[in-house]
Parts: C-alpha cells; sequence; structure tokens
C-alpha cells in the first residue's frame, strides 16, 4: 500500500491540475481525505455543468458535514459565514450547487451531484468503503477516487428558490436578556426556547 506522501507525488505528476486544488486543500482539512477529494471532484462537475467562470460566486448545499464541505470554502470561498454554503445534514454524500441569481430572479437552476451506489459497484474497495461493510484506510481509498475519476457521480437538475432578504430585526430575549436576531415575532431566542434547543453532540 502506498503512503499518503506517494500518493499526493503521484497525484502531482498525473493530475496536475487536480494536485492545485489538493495542495490547497490538505492543509485546511489536515489530510487528503477520501471524503475531501470527492468533495473536490463534486466542485469540478458542478463548476462545469453550471459553466462557472472565473470570478463567478457560487452557492453549496452539503447533505454531509464529514469532508465534503471543505474544498468548497478554500476552493471557492463559499463558507457559513458569508452564506454561501449551509449543511443540511441528511447524511448522503451529496451536494446541491448552483450560481449566484441575478436581482428579481426569484429561481435559479442548480445541480444535485451525489456519490452514486450503483457505480461504486464498479470499484469493490471504493463501494466496500462507501457502504461501510469494511474499514479502509484513506490510503487505500483515494487511488481508486483516482482511477474513477467522475465515473462514480450522478447529477440531476433541480429548482431553487431565491430567498427574498428580509430586514434584520434585532430584539431582547425576554429570559436571558441577550441580543438576538428575531426571525418571525418570538419574543425568546432559540436558545432559550426549549422546543428549539438541540442538544450538541460530539464523536
Amino acid at each position: 500500500m502506498e503512503t499518503m506522501d506517494e500518493i499526493l507525488e503521484k497525484i502531482k505528476v498525473e493530475y496536475p491540475e487536480l494536485f492545485t486544488q489538493v495542495e490547497k486543500v490538505v492543509p485546511f482539512h489536515g489530510f487528503l481525505s477520501s471524503g475531501a477529494l470527492i468533495g473536490i471532484h463534486m466542485l469540478n462537475i458542478a463548476k462545469r455543468v453550471l459553466d462557472v467562470k472565473e470570478g463567478e460566486r457560487i452557492y453549496v448545499q452539503s447533505e454531509t458535514y464529514n469532508c465534503i464541505p471543505d474544498p468548497f470554502q478554500i476552493l471557492e470561498s463559499a463558507t457559513t459565514g458569508n452564506k454561501r454554503l449551509r449543511v443540511h445534514d441528511t447524511g448522503k454524500m451529496a451536494v446541491i450547487v448552483n450560481k449566484q441569481a441575478p436581482p428579481g430572479i426569484a429561481s435559479v437552476k442548480g445541480v444535485r451531484i451525489y456519490l452514486d451506489p450503483e457505480k461504486t459497484k464498479d470499484y469493490p474497495k471504493l463501494h466496500a468503503w462507501y457502504m461501510n461493510t469494511k474499514k479502509l484506510r484513506h490510503e487505500e481509498v483515494v487511488p481508486v477516487l483516482l482511477e474513477a475519476g467522475e465515473n462514480v457521480y450522478s447529477c440531476e437538475m433541480v429548482d431553487i428558490d431565491v430567498p427574498v432578504k428580509k430586514k434584520k430585526t434585532i430584539k431582547l430575549c425576554q429570559k436571558c436578556n441577550e441580543s438576538f436576531i428575531q426571525r418571525n415575532n418570538e419574543v425568546l431566542c432559540d436558545a432559550c426556547n426549549d422546543s428549539q434547543t438541540e442538544t450538541i453532540q460530539y464523536e
């Protein structure tokens, strides 16, 4: 089995354009995980399908927190802070991507891209990792992903509603007396509203 350093050197030689992306993502993510590489592939597919030009903004909804969002943050500056990245954790290795809508447009076309289990069957080691039927190290999976390229992904066009930007209303919570963004007419912040409080779990 190749070491990750050997795999990175192979990418540098055999996939130079991909390597320029990988070398930016690795310091941010920490290492070249299988999911991070999948995220890079998904980003490249989305940019091609949507014909994203240099400098055009994209918006991303990731269906998992695991690895996949990171390439979009580093390579396209789509972050939760600038509201161009959202995570709706369905537990699926999928993303929905769209370009920024022109002013006054209520709906835009986007593309949903997912790692297709019907296609990963052609790559048994990748499929076993994907379906979690066998524990495999990233050093074993990444070379298969490189070999498979974009052949293991499927995509479909979707309609995306463009949210109307509302005026920001700041209120003081009647319980904790801290300021919060009021979305409707609530008098309590989410943290004080027991019905909306979520338990944070760490893996």
